[in-house]
């Protein structure tokens, strides 16, 4: 490892900064936009035919990535002329027909054909409003799409366009005369004194019997959502049925406002942001419209099973729990798949404490449905492939339909049989499957799993019927594979632990070897400093559980043997892995903090993905909980493994990772002697809905659960030193919650805290000089704490 020169700078907000330097690297170089490093390729993106790969791309550092190619004869990468790239961008969400002959996409408004062997495009639409969402539909001879909330179909033989129904928000009020009124006696005499007005009519009423006379063309339905909203449109591939939701959400949600205090007109601007946990939720309808019949079902919800089933946490509320006992839960329906022919389909149904998710066969016909599967969970339903914003499900063919569930503990691959009502498990094991996608013939899954170790992705092909997954990929790390249309090759994103992503290309085959397609994307400065590959460790903890970390031993240590422990954010999320960190800035730093003397751990604590459902729902009801006590046992596995000085530990993290600093430092005293929270969540009762009320349910239903998990309630216990940095345009985490516990440490007396504020900052920090900043002070923090002199 280089060696690393220290220049004091000084600072009158913090003091002193120390400002570390690797080599040629000081903290403001890789804080700074992180085009210096170099470019790795993304959106990996396949001509229809599989001839080309196209890929974004920037190794000669300009403003902005190019469009790059290569092809099967010559691999390559030539930057694509910006006259050819027109359509290209948008062959990303191409919606293929069976025999993948044809696709359809949608660009700046417009719906095209593409001929996927010619690579030739037919303009279907050309309009000045937009349409959307086409599909291939009545057999695949009609191609559907929508217009604003109506449904049309487009004949390509003879380029007629039909509408299949028209929605409204009411029907038509009829007109009501009083009899005897003033209006009704105006009228009358209008049409004895006026022979103009009488004529008029007379002729009127002629041609109207004589068009009512005619063959009428096919009326077009029209179909109503009152103070509804639609939704979840779909026509069944055969066009017989088309399925929809109407939603009416709650207007009972207050919604919070982050003021924006830097703005070009010299004014404090409002931006107007989200709702704050527990906000009311809306309600969905589903209904089913058949065609041939000019029938509408509305499908009832009230007979899925366990509807009324109450969640365990009620039972300590007594008080509450027998009024709850026969109340009907709120539901959401998720998404809606229509098998092949049409003759079936299949959707998913959520409980809106998202205790439960149902797979319900639809019965169309009858606008009836009939039980798959249902998943309880008693914390909250969700994992890879699992839930109603990540569902990962489709039909095998015309009988057989694949999802995912964790009823086993880990994220798995399923089928059932529409004819028997068999469910059959296709994986199993401790590991995870984390993407599926069925080949274009229907024999086999394609999967990306980390069955091979925790902190590995790979990619495999499975049959339909089951067996051993056949493992493809073999470079170890992550491997982010996009298949080519004919599946005979694979683009493969590839990283490690200290090597960012680069492009690969693989025959489909386990016994193929991976080319590296793009090898000059980092900077020599990138690769001017030895970066480390940290080890991955296992960290007991107190109840027996054997924790994930990444750790950085340093080559020198201090001689006062400090460390510090890093948290990662988002809570669900995973970073002690063998792959390039998302988390890159802070790997560098850790780099920095390694050759300064410190020992480094990054541990993934309970609550993080990769692990399973009950790694991911172990901090339910008391976030806080066993995630911090995680890096209590990390601190004194530091201590008693390796030395570490006890009383020279620190903390930091940002987003989650601030709130279990702050836990940290407000519940275990003496643990960590300084700790830097960044953008930290305070009091969860201020956070928003969808992520909170899954971990803590809701503030009113569950209050013992937010005042165990709040930071704010515990600010006493602070003894040792305090940084938080925050941005104050946060529209993620709000700026509030610094402030409201801002106030309760004044109110408390607390010494050793400090507040930096970023006025231009959201959540995630966009200007190298905040970022910079920010690290320059935690650093000096650390410096200033965990290397004082006791002398």
């Amino acid at each position: 490892m280089k060696k690393i020169a220290i220049v004091v700078l000084l600072s009158l907000s913090t003091g002193l900064y120390a400002q570390i330097q690797l080599g040629k690297l000081t903290i403001d170089k890789i804080m700074a936009d992180p085009k210096w490093m170099g470019s790795s390729p993304s959106n990996l993106q396949w001509s229809a035919d599989g001839s080309i790969l196209y890929f974004e791309w920037n190794p000669e550092n300009a403003a902005a990535d190019s469009t790059y190619f290569i092809t099967k004869e010559n691999r390559t990468p030539q930057k694509l002329a910006s006259s050819r790239k027109n359509h290209i961008l948008y062959y990303r969400n191409l919606v293929f027909n069976l025999a993948r002959s044809q696709a359809l996409y949608q660009k700046d408004g417009d719906i095209f054909l593409l001929d996927t062997k010619t690579g030739k495009t037919r303009q279907i639409t050309q309009t000045i409003v937009s349409e959307m969402n086409p599909v291939f539909s009545f057999n695949e001879k009609r191609i559907v799409f929508q217009l604003q909330q109506d449904l049309y179909a487009w004949d390509p033989e003879t380029g007629q366009l039909q509408q299949l129904i028209s929605v409204q928000k009411t029907a038509p009020a009829e007109s009501k005369q009083r009899s005897g009124s003033q209006e009704e006696w105006l009228k009358k005499d209008q049409f004895e004194w006026m022979e103009v007005i009488r004529e008029r009519k007379e002729k009127k009423e002629a041609t109207e019997a004589f068009t009512k006379s005619l063959p009428k063309p096919q009326q077009v339905r029209q179909l109503y959502t009152g103070d509804k909203m639609m939704r979840n449109l779909q026509i069944s591939s055969d066009g017989r049925y088309i399925s929809y939701t109407l939603f009416k959400p709650d207007q009972g949600g207050k919604r919070t406002i982050v003021p924006n205090y830097v703005t070009e007109t010299g004014f404090t601007e409002d931006i107007p942001a989200r709702t704050k946990v527990g906000s009311p939720s809306g309600t969905s309808e589903l209904f089913v419209y058949d065609r041939e019949k000019d029938s509408l079902h509305t499908v009832s919800l009230d007979s899925i099973p366990g509807i009324e089933d109450l969640p365990d946490y009620l039972k300590d509320y007594p008080s509450r729990l027998s009024a709850a006992k026969k109340i009907k839960r709120l539901l959401s329906i998720g998404r809606l798949s229509w098998s092949p022919s049409g003759s079936n389909a299949i959707v998913e149904i959520y409980s809106q404490d998202n205790k439960d998710r149902w797979i319900m066969q639809l019965i169309p016909s009858e606008g009836k449905l009939k039980l798959v599967d249902r998943q309880r969970d008693e914390a909250w339903i969700g994992g890879p492939g699992i839930g109603s914003f990540g569902a990962s499900a489709g039909w095998i063919n015309e009988y057989e339909y694949w999802f995912q569930s964790e009823v086993t503990g880990y994220s798995h691959l399923y089928k059932y049989t529409i004819q028997t009502g068999k469910k059959t498990a296709l994986t199993q094991g401790s590991y995870e499957v984390q993407s599926v996608q069925k080949s274009k013939d229907g024999k086999y899954f394609f999967l990306t799993t980390n069955e091979v170790h925790p902190g590995e992705k790979h990619f495999y092909r499975l049959s339909v019927t089951g067996g051993k997954p056949e493992r493809i990929t073999q470079l170890t790390g992550a491997n982010q594979v996009v298949i080519s249309p004919d599946e005979k090759q694979l683009a493969i994103l590839y990283s490690y632990s200290n090597k960012p992503w680069e492009l690969y290309l693989q025959d489909n085959n386990p016994k193929a070897k991976a080319q590296q397609i793009t090898n000059r994307g980092q900077s020599e400065l990138f690769a001017s400093y030895s970066w480390r590959d940290p080890e991955l460790v296992q960290v007991p903890a107190a109840d027996g559980a054997m924790v994930p970390a990444r750790f950085y031993r340093p080559a020198n240590p201090d001689p006062s043997k400090p460390a510090v422990i890093f948290v990662h954010g988002a809570g669900y999320l995973q970073n002690a892995h063998k792959w390039w960190s998302s988390y890159f800035r802070e790997y560098m730093f850790h780099n920095m903090l390694a050759d300064q003397g410190y020992y480094v751990l990054d541990m993934d604590y309970r609550g993080s993905a990769g692990y399973g459902r009950d790694w991911r729902t172990a901090i339910y009801r008391h976030m806080g909980g066993k995630d911090l006590t995680d890096h209590i046992d990390g601190a004194k596995w530091l201590a008693k493994e390796h030395r570490v000085d006890a009383t020279r530990i620190g903390i930091y993290g940002g987003s989650y990772g601030g709130f279990i600093t702050l836990m940290g430092l407000f519940t275990s005293p003496g643990t960590f002697a300084a700790g830097a929270a960044l953008r930290p969540v305070t009091d969860w009762a201020h956070y928003n809905h969808g992520y909170t009320s899954n971990i803590l349910n809701t503030p009113a239903e569950d209050s013992i659960a937010y005042r165990r998990s709040s930071p704010i309630y515990f600010a006493a216990g602070l003894q040792d030193h305090l940084l938080i940095c925050h941005g104050m345009v946060d529209v993620n985490v709000h700026f509030q919650d610094v402030v409201r516990l801002n106030q309760r440490l004044i109110e408390l007396g607390k010494e050793n805290w400090q507040v930096a504020l970023y006025p231009m900052e959201d959540h995630g920090f966009v200007d190298p000089s905040s970022w910079a900043d920010e690290y320059k002070r935690i650093f000096n923090l650390f410096e200033s704490i965990l290397k004082r002199r006791t002398n």
